[in-house]
């Protein structure tokens, strides 16, 4: 009986072992990962609260292309435990093949006159803050490929800005869920957690006293949006305010064809003019793109390195040549004329630009900031910029 009794235990004890094993070799791999992801370098703190770069940046891509196939998109409302609600989710992320090296030569990367012909990539951004539809129907009556063009907005963390994401979502699933040949190829949108200053009244945001404060912000939005978006096969980077509801139909290829590092059209707004028995009349609206003056000079190199320039205010004159001044009705509308600043409502710049590394500074550069100090910037790199006086971009009425 001894005997048989040994031969039982024995039994018992490796049918428990049998399934114990798997249990305990799980548990410590488990042990060994949970080990490895508290490791302690300095301080424990930093690697515990580390986030990768993709976690915070809260970027949203709609990508159409025809070598991948990317997951379904989901708009459905979502809520982060970290944030308030969002329109849809933050964790999408492009889909690349395993172990996939993509080679790019920028030596054979143009940007030429003939850039629907070549097939050049044009990148459009726009910093967003109220969603206008006449905006976004002008942008769909471009008759440059849509296959070769890629969006990119930036909507501030505010009432107003989420309200303008929700009905930029709404229309971007209708286009990208759409035909294929109606697909713009890649559009993409980021949230800026920085303050904004829009939403202060038309008055408020126009005052001098916050210029500095608030064009250093939508300097750095702008930098953000370009440096989130610009890839390795862009030509071309049109900024076009949410603002402008009216262009010709032929834009990208008519400021193309000029084939100039930077060119700026010239905005206008239509209103409605008492004067004339409220008949729709035109009006310049964009002072920011200017020709530089020996009066202004003087006026810089008595400041303190800290101050700016902006263009447009009494208490500032500058007597600078502005091209929304210069605009002639009966003049050709391809004419060209020198400038020395800019305004974003509708510049074109080549993408060698941007890489050559002209930015949208948010300090004072040589007394300018943001879009006119970028101006300023691309000079000092060798780049000309040009305007075109009789090629109207229209702002929406106010």
């Amino acid at each position: 009986m001894r005997g048989v009794s040994e031969i039982a235990y024995r039994l018992r004890k490796s049918h428990i072992i049998r399934y114990l094993l798997p249990l305990f070799t799980t548990f410590l791999v488990i042990s060994i990962l949970y080990s490895r992801s508290n490791i302690e370098i300095g301080t424990n703190d930093l690697i515990q609260k580390h986030r990768w770069a993709h976690e915070d940046e809260d970027s949203f891509y709609f990508t159409y292309s025809k070598k991948f196939k990317m997951p379904a998109y989901s708009y459905n409302s979502k809520k982060d435990s970290n944030k308030n609600w969002l329109f849809f989710s933050s964790k999408q992320e492009d889909v690349i093949p395993q172990s996939h090296i993509a080679h790019y030569d920028l030596n054979k990367l143009k940007s030429t006159a003939n850039a629907a012909v070549d097939k050049e990539q044009i990148l459009i951004l726009t910093p967003m803050q109220t969603f206008h539809a006449k905006y976004w129907e002008n942008l769909l009556q471009l008759t440059y490929p849509r296959e070769l063009i890629e969006l990119g907005f930036i909507i501030p963390r505010s009432k107003s800005g989420d309200n303008a994401l929700k009905l930029l979502e709404r229309e971007i699933k209708k286009i990208q869920t759409g035909k294929k040949e109606q697909r713009f190829h890649k559009i993409t949108v980021l949230r800026q957690e920085s303050p904004s200053f829009n939403e202060l009244g038309e008055k408020q945001r126009h005052a001098l006293e916050v210029q500095k404060e608030r064009r250093a912000k939508m300097a750095l939005a702008r930098n953000e949006l370009l440096f989130s978006t610009i890839g390795p096969y862009t030509s071309w980077v049109l900024w076009l305010d949410a603002d402008i509801v009216e262009t010709p139909p032929t834009l990208l290829q008519d400021m193309t064809s000029h084939d100039k590092p930077v060119l700026a059209a010239n905005i206008y707004q239509k209103f409605k003019n008492p004067d004339d028995n409220n008949k729709i009349d035109i009006r310049p609206y964009d002072f920011n793109n200017w020709a530089e003056s020996a009066i202004a000079l003087e006026l810089a190199s008595k400041m303190d390195n800290d101050e700016i320039i902006v263009e447009g205010y009494s208490e500032l004159a500058t007597y600078r040549p502005l091209m929304a001044h210069l605009y002639d009705q009966n003049g050709d509308i391809n004419a060209e004329m020198h400038l020395d600043g800019v305004g974003g409502g509708c510049t074109l710049v080549k993408a060698e630009v941007h890489r050559d590394g002209a930015m949208f500074p948010n300090f004072p550069f040589y007394h300018l900031i943001e879009t006119e100090g970028f101006a300023k910037m691309a000079k000092r790199l060798g780049y000309e910029i040009t305007g075109l006086p009789n090629y109207l971009a229209y702002h929406v009425e106010e």
